[in-house]
């Protein structure tokens, strides 16, 4: 029982201290000071904004949904 208990509180810890770090990289570092050697352009209109964050990743799951369903039918014809 004592190995059981000590693997999972191993287990344990180590996903703990990988999501503490995970959350501590991710922290904005410096963001207090402001960066003005770029020039950012343009902003993006409303359909641009919308193809760009919603139409493309619908499509690319689309695609990619369409292809696995395509691999599993001919793998079932090949099998029956």
């Amino acid at each position: 029982m004592s190995k059981k208990v000590n693997k999972n509180a191993m287990r344990v810890g180590a996903i703990t201290a990988g999501t503490t770090l995970m959350l501590l990289m991710s922290s904005p570092a410096f963001a207090a000071t402001r960066n003005d050697t770029g020039d950012t352009g343009q902003g993006l209109s409303v359909i641009q904004t919308l193809g760009l964050f919603v139409a493309t990743p619908v499509a690319l799951f689309a695609i990619i949904a369409g292809l696995v369903i395509l691999s599993d039918k001919s793998r079932k014809n090949q099998q029956g």
